[in-house]
């Protein structure tokens, strides 16, 4: 396996966090996790499990096409459950998720995790969790 080296764009999801949205969820399937061959798996071209957990890479082209990806899924009868950005001003939010998702926001800033260990500084951007829930559709 190789590491993500897009450190500007991927960033890894804080253990407690993504720990307690699992024991929430019971997450299966991760479509861009930190750590993987991007040769081997690229989320955006496979199916996706029964729960799955999205921190996807932050950038607009990127973000955008994993948030697509995630309401079509969602679509399919598949729980989604997105960490991004707070960025309530978009199409993307206003498309996909605002109508749909349940909508948490973070108090405060997470550390996230640089090549597997926790950042010395907060992120920079508000963070939001946006949740497809299965079998809730509008």
């Amino acid at each position: 396996m190789i590491i993500n080296t897009d450190s500007h764009d991927h960033w890894g999801t804080p253990k407690e966090l993504y720990d307690k949205l699992d024991k929430e969820f019971n997450f299966d399937f991760d479509p861009c996790p930190m750590m993987c061959d991007l040769d081997k798996l690229n989320g955006l071209f496979v199916d996706w499990g029964k729960s799955n957990f999205v921190n996807p890479p932050y950038s607009k082209g990127k973000k955008t096409a994993f948030i697509k990806k995630g309401f079509e899924e969602w679509k399919k009868g598949k729980t989604v459950v997105f960490l991004i950005p707070a960025c309530t001003d978009t199409l993307d939010f206003h498309k996909y998720l605002y109508p749909n998702a349940e909508l948490r926001f973070l108090k405060g800033r997470p550390k996230f995790l640089e090549y597997g260990k926790i950042s010395k500084n907060n992120g920079t951007r508000p963070i939001m969790i946006c949740i497809l829930k299965a079998g809730i559709i509008q």
